[in-house]
């Protein structure tokens, strides 16, 4: 007897549902794209204001809100097609508008993903997700989106604003666009067969490096804010945290492109991930500092999300932990031993340390992915057959150099290309704010203020009030904290 497929599962029940379209694939890439863009705004916004010194908080999630929007513009006018779309240079993607109708609602694809053997046979088909264009287009602009938002970590506290909105731009135009089209978009990593899931490079490498080059040009913050630079809330910071942590169920869940079991996978995996590192940031804290620092685990939870994310769906359980491990770690001894010997690490002023937390834990979770990738999870998502980890042997090995070569032009292309933007900026707007501005903070940069009110709409005033201000030096302050400053 032949089976009926319910009228709910058919195509062209209306014109707004191909034969194509996957209603469940669509839905679980719109809530992916959502959860990412949670994980900016509010997540990074509330984080990025609350773990700062009370005079930063407007000013620093101000800068997280403003790039997010102004990517979004950037994206569909002309960045999404320099990512995803057809090809210009091995490298890099043609410019164009994602706007229409007949673009947005046809099926999605990208248009150079196809991979070729040797011979110019078909070895893996051109990526085409069962949802319309719309889906990819939101989906890959939140990523985009969240990459500037990570990178001005390094800039808080010091940045000229103005700089800052001409900044977003053209990183993205000249710097991200050109890792996602070589890694994801089907440019030359991609047919060579490197390695990144769900952003390891395209967003934590490069947002890592940037960010810390950015800071070289920048210049440092003050030197009271460099002495000391406590965050205002160190609670409200927790729940910034929780979106960034919740949100990577669709960072990582989503880049399948399809609600399938190697989505599940990389969910489950992210998780591991993330809590094993956090677990061992804790414990190193106590072992070498006698405290456990609740900004301390915030950084390993970080550290272990961007170190699951480049092998997400594509390692066992087992390796997330080990992974895990590595992440918590690995990027600790960089920050807190290594940063504090190294005179380059602390010329440059990072303010909340993404060089450690994004650019070592990306580049950290790149190779573990060429050791731990195992083959048969391997072939559920990559365009190149038979990859595997080094541990697999095979071309394993082989897949290890790759996963290093391909990290060094993520690193080497964004020194340059944030070096050239920054220089070109500082010839029409000053990178750094004034003086005067460093002195008084918020309200001198935008005439707001975080915490405004004490008592019946009156401002703090430190000759009336007896709350000690962000500046007030105080014997209780714990010690270890991991928080660069």
């Amino acid at each position: 007897m032949a089976s009926v497929v319910p009228v709910a599962y058919q195509g062209n029940t209306s014109l707004a549902v191909a034969d194509w379209l996957n209603k469940g694939d669509n839905a679980w890439q719109m809530v992916s794209a959502t959860l990412v863009g949670l994980q900016s705004v509010p997540g990074l916004v509330i984080l990025y204001g609350s773990i700062v010194k009370k005079k930063w908080a407007v000013n620093s999630a101000f800068m997280a809100l403003y790039a997010f929007a102004a990517v979004w513009i950037c994206w569909v006018t002309w960045a999404y097609k320099m990512s995803f779309g057809d090809k210009l240079l091995p490298f890099w993607g043609k410019a164009g508008p994602a706007l229409g109708q007949k673009f947005l609602i046809k099926q999605a694809e990208l248009p150079e993903t196809t991979e070729y053997f040797h011979n110019g046979g078909v070895e893996t088909a051109m990526v085409t997700p069962y949802y319309p264009m719309a889906s990819m287009v939101y989906f890959q602009c939140v990523f985009a989106a969240i990459t500037l938002i990570l990178l001005g970590g390094s800039l808080l506290g010091r940045m000229n604003f103005k700089a800052w909105m001409v900044f977003v731009p053209l990183w993205l135009t000249f710097s991200y666009t050109v890792g996602a089209f070589s890694l994801w978009g089907g440019g030359f990593l991609f047919h060579w067969g490197v390695i990144d899931y769900s952003g390891g490079y395209v967003i934590h490498l490069s947002s890592g490096i940037a960010g810390f080059v950015a800071a070289y040009w920048v210049g440092p913050r003050s030197t009271k804010d460099r002495e000391r630079f406590p965050p205002n809330n160190v609670l409200l910071m927790l729940a910034g945290a929780g979106l960034l942590w919740m949100g990577w169920a669709g960072f990582n869940g989503g880049d399948p492109y399809s609600a399938n079991i190697d989505s599940s996978m990389a969910v489950l995996n992210t998780n591991i991930c993330a809590a094993t590192s956090l677990l061992v940031w804790t414990c190193l804290d106590v072992i070498f500092f006698k405290k456990p620092s609740v900004i301390g685990a915030v950084q390993g939870m970080i550290t272990g999300l961007v170190c699951i994310t480049p092998g997400a769906g594509l390692v066992q359980g087992w390796a997330a932990i080990t992974m895990g491990i590595l992440s918590g770690s690995i990027p600790w001894f960089t920050m807190m031993i290594i940063h504090k010997r190294w005179t380059l690490l602390q010329k440059v002023d990072d303010t909340l340390g993404v060089f450690h937390t994004h650019a070592v834990a990306g580049f950290l979770g790149g190779a573990t992915t060429g050791l731990f990738a195992e083959p048969e999870l391997c072939a559920l998502f990559l365009p190149v057959t038979n990859s595997r980890g080094a541990i697999y042997r095979g071309v394993g090995g082989v897949q290890f150099l790759k996963q290093l070569a391909g990290a060094a032009f993520i690193i080497g292309w964004n020194i340059v290309a944030t070096s050239i933007i920054c220089l070109v900026i500082k010839t029409m707007i000053p990178l750094r704010m004034s003086e005067e501005q460093l002195t008084i903070g918020d309200d001198a940069v935008h005439g707001e203020e975080a915490y405004a009110l004490w008592g019946d709409g009156e401002k703090y005033d430190s000759s009336k009030h007896g709350w000690y201000s962000d500046d007030t030096h105080h014997s209780k302050v714990a010690t270890g904290v991991t928080q660069n400053v």
